[in-house]
């Protein structure tokens, strides 16, 4: 393969691996948040 490509292919993976982190870890924060919001403040979950 050329280099062009795998520069492109090494891109690519990272964006994806980059993306998929940040989900992974986004979402249990987020409702944690939301779960310690609800009990300390009353606000509902889907506030």
């Amino acid at each position: 393969m050329s280099i062009g490509m795998w520069i492109i292919c090494i891109v690519g993976g990272l964006a994806g691996a980059l993306s998929t982190a940040y989900l992974m870890i986004s979402f249990p924060v987020i409702i944690v948040w939301k779960i310690y919001r609800r009990f300390k403040f009353g606000c509902t979950l889907f506030d």
